[in-house]
């Protein structure tokens, strides 16, 4: 049989695993990020001993390592004052006719849905040092955001 068709082993025929992504930059904080990065820590902690599928125990493994590296390198940020827009701050705003509210939080405590946006998302950065009644520039458009106000998280 030529080696062509030939298998060593299973192994090599799975799906490559790779180390989660760690964000660019600093790995800015709020004080319920921080707790959340440290349940996190826990958690895998707790259930890496727990696990026996050798599959399991490395992808929990590989998650404990890049939370661990969130730990290490978080900066926890002073609470906003709510003078200006600034990250771990509630922003009310007008866009396109439409007002909305975010938080503007860490990368892990980042939530779209729940309109809790990363410091470094496009949104959140265009209106940064914003103060109430100001309006920004974003999206290529000439002060198309009016912030409205703005209030610690």
């Amino acid at each position: 049989m030529s080696v062509a068709f030939r298998r060593e082993s299973d192994d090599e025929h799975l799906e490559p695993k790779f180390e989660v992504p760690i964000p660019p930059g600093p790995n800015l904080v709020t004080a319920k990020g921080l707790a959340l990065i440290e349940a996190k820590v826990a958690e895998l902690e707790a259930s890496v001993p727990k696990l026996t599928e050798d599959t399991g125990v490395a992808a929990a493994k590989r998650d404990l390592k890049y939370w661990h590296t969130r730990l290490a390198t978080a900066e926890l940020q002073p609470v906003a004052d709510g003078g200006q827009v600034a990250f771990g701050c509630r922003v009310c705003f007008r866009l396109n006719g439409k007002e909305r509210e975010i938080a503007i939080v860490g990368h892990d405590e980042a939530d779209p849905a729940q309109d809790r946006l990363a410091f470094t998302a496009p949104l959140a950065r265009a209106m940064m040092g914003a103060e109430p009644g100001e309006f920004v520039d974003f999206n290529g458009r000439e002060e198309a955001i009016e912030v409205i106000c703005v209030t610690p998280a």
